[in-house]
């Protein structure tokens, strides 16, 4: 420490209030939340109100309308509130998952064919994401449910397309795997597959654009990838397709999709995925001029300059705000509730308006969505890691 750090007053050190003022801040967060406590503590046992989650183990009065759990209300064990509303998590997590899939595709779509030789599909592109943003995610669920799924026929009047998809008021029918097992043996090779694949065509990229080779080699081994996994989708998953038996108005097999989820998903995708359209079209600008030119230069056509050089390229700019988008869908889930499907907000609300314990079901919501949001914000960040330039 030199002489000139030695003189300093303690009061005209910037390190000093730097680290004091942080303590400071940490202080008052804590004496806040110490405040609301004993407030809270105090109001509840004026009312004679315990906090504590031991009403979870209760037996719930009241069914809801799509179970993946077995959730039975007239058990005592089965029909607890902690089990509704682990169906109502399950109900969720499945809108969230299936949702962050077809909305990646649905804006990535839109967002590349923006950039399309094709005038009316770059048309359509601006047009659909110009109108599906710029109307409240709460309306367009009203109006998927409302003025489009309500308004099918009735069973017997039944929609069908290619004899395996149905639709009706009863619901939405597509093929589905039809053996558990088979299908997670399937589901885990392809998975395996994928990530295979996104190596391969990494080093495809590398060997077209950095060294400048042919990237003959992994394009053939992608080809075999797609086409192990086209195979195994036709044929290794035991499809199982919707038919008509004797009674009028029935369908079996295949998977039903409600009325409600049907209605959650689309409205969520199409909203989701006009911003992560935009997303993707920025991070495509983002990318040098140059970078065009350059790969046109080497001969490679459109698609394959849009595939292996920009896009690539563009990940960087869209990964980070793309995070963003994939927390929203999952929080807009909640929105579930105007249409009537059982997810974990719907069952919760119900839950804490029977027990009359506010305060704990709202930390249990609260909790859930912190926890499913902070998944993909790990997974989101891990995945950017990946794609950042790294210097020498």
């Amino acid at each position: 420490m030199t002489v000139n750090e030695q003189s300093i007053p303690l009061w005209r050190d910037d390190r000093f209030w730097k680290i004091a003022l942080q303590i400071l801040a940490v202080l008052v967060a804590i004496a806040i939340f110490t405040l609301l406590g004993y407030n809270l503590n105090v109001n509840m046992q004026r009312v004679g109100i315990e906090f504590g989650f031991d009403f979870l183990q209760s037996q719930a009065s009241f069914a809801i309308g799509e179970d993946l759990t077995n959730y039975d209300p007239s058990d005592p064990v089965a029909g607890s509130y902690a089990r509704v509303m682990f169906a109502g998590l399950v109900n969720t997590l499945r809108v969230v998952v299936v949702g962050l899939i077809l909305t990646t595709i649905v804006g990535i779509t839109a967002g590349v064919a923006s950039f399309s030789d094709n005038w009316l599909l770059r048309k359509i592109s601006q047009v659909y994401v110009e109108i599906a943003r710029n109307i409240p995610i709460l309306v367009q669920l009203l109006f998927w449910y409302l003025a489009v799924f309500s308004k099918l026929p009735r069973p017997e009047d039944r929609l069908s397309f290619l004899g395996m998809f149905y639709a009706s008021k009863r619901g939405l029918y597509l093929p589905w795997p039809g053996e558990v097992g088979r299908f997670s043996i399937c589901a885990a090779v392809l998975i395996v597959g994928a990530i295979a694949a996104f190596f391969v065509w990494r080093s495809r990229v590398k060997a077209i654009v950095v060294k400048g080779e042919s990237g003959q080699n992994q394009s053939i081994i992608l080809w075999v990838i797609t086409v192990i996994s086209v195979l195994i989708l036709l044929f290794g998953l035991g499809w199982q397709f919707p038919h008509e038996p004797t009674e009028i108005g029935e369908i079996e097999g295949g998977l039903r999709l409600t009325l409600e989820i049907s209605a959650l998903l689309v409205g969520l995708i199409i909203y989701t995925g006009a911003f992560i359209s935009e997303i993707v079209r920025a991070g495509i600008q983002s990318v040098a001029r140059g970078q065009w030119e350059a790969s046109k230069a080497l001969g490679l056509k459109s698609n394959l300059t849009m595939r292996l050089v920009v896009f690539p390229q563009a990940l960087r700019v869209i990964i980070p705000p793309l995070n963003s988008q994939y927390q929203n869908l999952a929080k807009n889930s909640s929105l579930a509730l105007a249409i009537a499907y059982p997810d974990i907000y719907s069952v919760s609300n119900t839950t804490f308006n029977q027990t009359g314990r506010p305060i704990e079901v709202m930390i249990l919501i609260m909790t859930t969505y912190l926890l499913m949001n902070m998944v993909i914000s790990l997974s989101m960040n891990q995945l950017n890691r990946s794609v950042q330039l790294r210097e020498r």
